[in-house]
């Protein structure tokens, strides 16, 4: 046996995606109502290091750029904003995984990332690392049964938070399933066909950026939950693309004190593509 359940998409081993969230208006101090977009890109590889009947360690390299894109360009020439647009804002991280088999049917799965955010296109940006490590136990019950439990750990410029994590799989029929790991994602899952998936699903994320000005520095800071459709479509052995549109809530922005968020939740599309993992468990 291995991770996952029949029907649950493929893991992998390279990925690109792009997302943009329209329609969030704005305010500089003693300025009028504007209007930006939320636009990201994102690509991550995992190598494999080592890989036994036992035993799998893998590194995996991550680049996200990211922007605020200002509708109105001329005003933006002085706008304290623009310092977040023109992609300014980038991470750059990496993901040390280990997968420990402990017999036919359990697995230790622990993961620390390392990562450096903020205007690091900037001669001057300076930003500190930050941590974030995992350990679940995972069980596979039975064909159609998966749960588990564990620990995270994450440091973000000086702050320090720590939950449980929760994971719970489950295949109703051959063709819906539920895929659950709290706080982070629920799932509700239709196979149309062996390579077509459909996902109602709700994930949270969290974005940090540790910006460095000519004579100030201070760290952006949003917590969202995206809520809607993703359909996932493998093409071929190894080749696959991914779909989603739904809505984005804010629950949480921390812009710039010349800077009073007006609407920060609406819309999000995202894109994405992907190679299938070429470890085999």
């Amino acid at each position: 046996m291995k991770p996952g359940l029949a029907g649950m998409a493929p893991s992998k081993w390279i990925r690109f995606e792009g997302t943009m969230a329209p329609g969030r208006l704005y305010c500089s101090t003693g300025g009028a109502v504007k209007e930006y977009q939320q636009q990201d890109f994102y690509f991550k590889v995992y190598l494999p290091v080592f890989h036994k009947s036992k035993f799998t360690l893998l590194l995996g390299p991550s680049y996200r750029a990211e922007q605020f894109h200002l509708d109105d360009e001329e005003s933006s020439l002085e706008n304290p904003l623009q310092r977040m647009s023109d992609w300014s804002l980038s991470s750059l991280g990496l993901d040390i995984r280990a997968i420990n088999k402990l017999d036919s049917t359990s697995w230790l799965m622990t993961n620390l990332n390392i990562n450096q955010s903020g205007n690091l296109r900037d001669e001057n940006a300076v930003a500190p690392l930050n941590y974030t490590l995992s350990a679940i136990y995972l069980k596979k019950k039975s064909l159609n049964k998966e749960i588990g439990f564990g620990l995270m750990a994450n440091r973000s410029f000086g702050r320090v938070v720590g939950f449980p994590v929760v994971v719970f799989n489950y295949n109703f029929s051959s063709k819906f399933g539920l895929e659950l790991m709290l706080p982070r994602r629920a799932a509700l899952r239709y196979n149309l066909t062996s390579t077509d998936i459909f996902l109602l699903k709700a994930d949270a994320m969290s974005r940090s950026y540790y910006i460095t000005d000519t004579d100030k520095e201070y760290a952006f800071r949003r917590t969202e939950l995206d809520l809607g459709l993703e359909y996932n479509k493998q093409l071929g052995k190894l080749f696959g693309v991914e779909l989603f549109g739904g809505y984005r809530q804010n629950i949480s922005t921390r812009l710039p004190n010349e800077i009073s968020a007006v609407k920060t939740s609406g819309l999000v599309f995202s894109f994405g593509l992907y190679l299938k993992s070429p470890v085999k468990n």
